[in-house]
């Protein structure tokens, strides 16, 4: 069984990540906008590609698949 990766939706903002598998030579993302609701339920994330400046959304709950996504930069 994979292991996941332990998000916690309050410290999503600025967080750092590392894509297993980079796409366009893109491999290290920032989180750079979270959007909650009035009960802090996170509604929407922008994931940046920190070489190309691209932003993607992102559906939070996918950074837990840590087949996918590695905490940090690395």
């Amino acid at each position: 069984m994979p292991t996941m990766n332990k998000v916690n939706p309050k410290k999503l903002l600025h967080s750092k990540w590392t894509k297993v598998m980079p796409t366009n030579r893109e491999k290290h993302f920032m989180l750079v906008e979270v959007e909650v609701d009035e009960d802090q339920n996170v509604l929407n994330c922008t994931i940046e590609a920190v070489m190309t400046g691209n932003q993607y959304p992102i559906e939070w709950r996918s950074l837990k698949d840590s087949e996918v996504w590695r905490m940090g930069w690395q």
